[in-house]
Formats: structure tokens, C-alpha cells, sequence
């Protein structure tokens, strides 16, 4: 029975799907030309990032760009379509802009069959409900999801930002086909630790794939005068020190420590820093270091 998350590839949920134990995001990658865009996703593969995780609103402003961050990726892999054979490819549906949330069976069917056109797919390797739409039965969204993997659109199906609740009432219907949960989960963001979504994840085998694990940039820029970054970031240099590596390398190390085994998802546009990102699956922080984060972030000392 597994108790320490492996620094090798983690299984997503019960499934016999493998991925890296740091994963490559394109919340940001709209807006790039192909050439750059297909450097970024060939080095995240190369260094072990081998979930590639998009979203049908990423690229979306408030006014156009929906879709476009699957579009670009689409042109990348049209353009190098070995790329794919060594992907986990992921996207998520379910967020309508001016809805906002929508994941009735008619609309979520149609947001993966058309995410699937922008990427130039017959499938994805996983499909995720972005946010939860509480006005949708859990058991409709169970059928659903459940037609999309026996329609073959999909080989695997998770959410993100559910909450624990959420996540149990649609288990109820979908049991173990849920493989994957997507909450924000970094040293500035303990929600996950707090609200049980970790513990459920522990409890059910659940993979979670942590959003932002560099909380938005802010660990790796302290803003000036927050006191709360600025008491984590000490803690995080001192810890790089020791290590060899740099901050935000030892913060990525931190959101995989739990015994749940997140996969933090990176999404910086800099080839240099994917390669160096790609150090914290070899960092392995001990109990002692990992508290000192934690407390930091807490405002509390170590008893």
C-alpha cells in the first residue's frame, strides 16, 4: 500500500493511465505562434511532463478567444503529430460564458465534441468538468460522462474545483471511471488541506492535479509587504539552499509530499524554467522541512 507519493510516474486513479509527476498546463498558452508553442510542449515531454492539461475557456478574455488555447495546441500537434503518441492529453469542458457553468448532456456533449475539432483529435486521454454546475443532477452528469468514454471521445474522466461534496455525489454515480480531481493547491493555498480534498483523495484513489502550485506567480515574485509570502518564501530559500535547487522548484516539491500524490501542473511559457521545474520530481522534502512550509504559510510556530 502506498504511503509516500513515488517520484516516478503516478497512476490517475484506478485507471492504468501513467503520467509524469509534474504535468504542463496551457492556461497561458494562447496568444504564442506555433514554433514557440511547439518548443514548449516538446520540452515539458522531454523532461517527463507527460500530461499536457488545456481547457476549452483558456484564451477566453471576456469577449472572444474561446478556445483558443486548444486551437494553438491543435496546430502544434497537426504540425509534429509524434508529439501526441507521447502525451496524456487533457482538457476540461463545462464552464459557458455568460451561463457561466453549464454541464447539462447536450452542452457538455457538444463542448468535448468540439474540443476535440479545435485539437485536431478523435479523443482525449482525459476529459475534466472545469467547475461545478449545481443545477445538473450528478446522475445526469454521471451519464454523460459515462457516453463520452463509451463513445470513445474520452479514455478517462475527472473534474476540477469540485469540492468534496461534490466530488462524492457525483462518485456516487460514476464510482472508480472518476480517476482525476483538479483543486488549486500550493504553500499559499491550503484548501485542499483543509476542506478534505486531499483525505478523499487518500480515501479513494482519487489523483489530484494541483492548479497553480506556484499560487499565481506570487511564490516565485514575493509581493512586497505581504507578510504571509514573505514568512513561506524565507522558508522556501532556505530550503532551496539545502537542496541545491531553486524556490520554486522546492514549492512544487511541497504540493507532491502529501500522501495523496498531487500533480502539480506548470504553466510558465520559458523553456529554461519547464527544464528547471522539472528538478522538483527529485527533490524528496522530509517531514521537518515540509512543516516549516506549512507553519509559515499558517502564521503559526513549530511546536
Amino acid at each position: 500500500m502506498r504511503h509516500t507519493p513515488d517520484p516516478g510516474p503516478r497512476r490517475l486513479g484506478s485507471s492504468d493511465v501513467a503520467v509524469g509527476p509534474i504535468a504542463y498546463g496551457c492556461w497561458r498558452f494562447a496568444g504564442t505562434g506555433v514554433e514557440a508553442a511547439t518548443a514548449k510542449i516538446g520540452t515539458a515531454l522531454d523532461c517527463g511532463m507527460t500530461l499536457v492539461d488545456t481547457a476549452d475557456i483558456y484564451g477566453f478574455d471576456g469577449s472572444g478567444g474561446f478556445g483558443d488555447a486548444e486551437v494553438l495546441l491543435g496546430r502544434v500537434l497537426a504540425g509534429s503529430p509524434d508529439l501526441r503518441d507521447r502525451m496524456v492529453l487533457a482538457t476540461k469542458g463545462g464552464i459557458r460564458p455568460g451561463v457561466p457553468y453549464d454541464q447539462s448532456g447536450d452542452y457538455l456533449t457538444t463542448a468535448c465534441e468540439d474540443s476535440l475539432r479545435r485539437l485536431g483529435v478523435e479523443h482525449v486521454d482525459l476529459y475534466q468538468v472545469h467547475r461545478p454546475d449545481v443545477l445538473t443532477h450528478p446522475e445526469e452528469l454521471a451519464g454523460t460522462l459515462r457516453s463520452l468514454v463509451d463513445r470513445g471521445l474520452t479514455r478517462l474522466v475527472g473534474v476540477s474545483n469540485f469540492t468534496p461534496s461534490h466530488t462524492r455525489s457525483l462518485r456516487a454515480h460514476l464510482g472508480d471511471a472518476l480517476v482525476t480531481t483538479q483543486p488549486e493547491w500550493s504553500a499559499l493555498c491550503l484548501d485542499p488541506l483543509d476542506d478534505g480534498t486531499l483525505d478523499l483523495c487518500t480515501e479513494t484513489g482519487v489523483t489530484p492535479l494541483a492548479w497553480s502550485p506556484l499560487a499565481g506567480g506570487r511564490l516565485v515574485s514575493a509581493t512586497p509587504g505581504d507578510e504571509r509570502v514573505a514568512r513561506v518564501v524565507e522558508v522556501l530559500d532556505d530550503l532551496a539552499a539545502v537542496h541545491g535547487v531553486d524556490r520554486a522548484t522546492v514549492a512544487l516539491a511541497w504540493t507532491s509530499t502529501h500522501p495523496a500524490g498531487a500533480v502539480p501542473i506548470v504553466g510558465t511559457q520559458r523553456v529554461d524554467r519547464i527544464v528547471s521545474l522539472a528538478a522538483a520530481a527529485q527533490v524528496r522534502l522530509d517531514r521537518t522541512e515540509w512543516y516549516r512550509v506549512l507553519a509559515a504559510s499558517r502564521g503559526v510556530p513549530l511546536p
